[in-house]
C-alpha cells in the first residue's frame, strides 16, 4: 500500500475554494482503481495550510489517477489556488493497521 501526502499552501483567500474543488472530487477520486480513501487536513498552526492524505493500493495505481482526465481536470483549477510550490511525499506502508 502507498500512502500520499501533498502539502499546499494556499492563498488566504483560496482556501474556502481549495475546500470545495476537494469535496466536489472526492468522491471520484475515492472511486479510481485501487484508491482506498482520500481525507483534507489542515495545518493547526497555519490556516493556509491544507493537505491531502490518500492510500492506493499500488504505486501503479497512484500513477494511472495521475494520468487520468479527473486528474488532468482536478489539478489545474487546485494549482491556480496556490501560494507556494506543494510539497508532496509518498511512502509505502511497511506494517498496515
Amino acid at each position: 500500500m502507498i500512502v500520499r501526502v501533498v502539502r499546499l499552501t494556499l492563498s488566504e483567500d483560496h482556501v474556502s475554494a481549495f475546500e470545495e474543488v476537494f469535496r466536489t472530487h472526492q468522491l471520484a477520486i475515492a472511486s479510481q482503481p485501487g484508491c482506498l480513501g482520500v481525507e483534507m487536513l489542515m495545518d493547526p498552526e497555519d490556516s493556509r495550510i491544507r493537505g491531502t492524505l490518500s492510500r492506493w493500493q499500488s504505486e501503479d495505481d497512484l500513477n494511472a489517477y495521475r494520468a487520468s482526465s479527473l486528474f488532468g481536470e482536478v489539478w489545474p483549477v487546485t494549482k491556480r489556488l496556490f501560494a507556494a510550490k506543494p510539497e508532496v511525499w509518498s511512502y509505502e506502508v511497511i506494517e498496515p493497521a
